[in-house]
């Protein structure tokens, strides 16, 4: 392990479908501007049914060491952590857009789309927002029998749900993952541990997976009822399985690395991204779409792992770490970080 508090195979996976969620942000960014579409589309149509499942899955995965406390603790922890994020960022990821928004439907509609953000996620910053209703769902189901919850969050997953909305359409979809990452911890931990223990035949069954995920996909099947929920969570074992195998060896440190701070890349991403597109784009350096949206992906992954390293033990800590006045429960000397 990394470190005695952290869980290396954890990391692997978190660093994993971050950089996952980046790769689909470039991607799609770099072929909208575009007009075309790239090599690099492949690979995230390939990721696509598994890609959140895993991330929300692994969001559950250490819930029940915290979810019997006092709501006001367990609050502070869960929801009210994650909402000063979810502001501070969207007060950020604001100023940058609002020149521009303010350009095309004016002061009075750009200040309306800022109101509304804190109904309607703003941008990239959906899953910020939706994990703490997740914790305060989850403990308020904490007394249900955990294959009741979870044969309902299946059911809202298989349900054709689309209202237009973000939060109910997202809830509906993700839910059963992040609380599968609960209900199920000790059953993915000894999956992991098997994995390690036999190492071969998880990499057969990885080459498997990736042929049946891969046909799916490609032939259209991939978001059909009950299929995508299988695919979902085929993948999140899978990646799983791959996470343990790469930490059996630690062969890939800068991929545990990006998980350790997974939550910091993803807060921080969307400006690098977006200003890398608009210069590889503009100057016409590169012509191959694919490898502007590679460029764009390690630029998105690397400039806040950067930032973060810039602003840890300086007045800007803030942007990473939340401060004593943004709790509800006594301070403590040390800040929390965002992961």
């Amino acid at each position: 392990m990394a470190g005695s508090a952290r869980i290396d195979w954890v990391d692997y996976a978190k660093g994993f479908c971050i950089i996952m969620v980046v790769m689909m942000h470039s991607t799609l960014g770099v072929e909208k501007a575009a007009g075309a579409e790239s090599w690099m589309g492949y690979l995230v149509a390939f990721a696509k049914p598994f890609r959140m499942p895993d991330f929300f899955l692994i969001s559950g995965l250490f819930l029940s060491r915290v979810i019997d406390r006092d709501w006001r603790s367990y609050a502070d922890k869960k929801i009210v952590h994650f909402a000063y994020f979810y502001v501070l960022w969207l007060v950020i990821q604001f100023v940058f857009k609002a020149p521009g928004m303010a350009a095309e439907m004016g002061v009075g509609g750009a200040l309306g789309q800022f109101l509304l953000a804190f109904v309607e996620p703003f941008g990239t910053l959906w899953f910020i927002y939706l994990l703490p209703i997740f914790f305060a769902v989850a403990k308020l189901l904490r007394r249900v029998p955990a294959w009741i919850v979870l044969l309902v969050g299946a059911a809202l997953e298989i349900a054709p749900i689309h209202t237009g909305w973000v939060i109910p359409d997202e809830f509906a979809a993700r839910f059963v993952y992040f609380y599968a990452g609960y209900a199920l911890a000790p059953q993915i931990f000894r999956l992991a541990a098997a994995v390690i223990a036999r190492p071969l035949p998880a990499a057969l069954g990885l080459l498997a997976w990736a042929l049946v995920n891969g046909l799916a996909v490609f032939h259209g099947y991939s978001e059909l009822p009950f299929i995508g929920l299988g695919l979902g969570i085929l993948g999140a074992c899978a990646v799983i399985a791959f996470s343990a195998l790469l930490s059996k060896a630690d062969l890939m440190a800068p991929l545990r690395y990006c998980g350790e701070h997974s939550i910091a890349i993803y807060l921080a991403f969307f400006l690098p991204m977006a200003a890398t597109r608009a210069v590889l784009l503009k100057t016409g350096l590169i012509s191959d779409l694919g490898t502007i949206a590679l460029i764009v992906t390690a630029a998105g992954v690397i400039a806040p792992l950067v930032l973060e390293w810039l602003v840890r033990g300086t007045r800007f800590r803030f942007l990473f770490e939340r401060p004593a006045w943004a709790r509800i429960v006594p301070a403590r000397a040390r800040l929390a970080p965002a992961e």
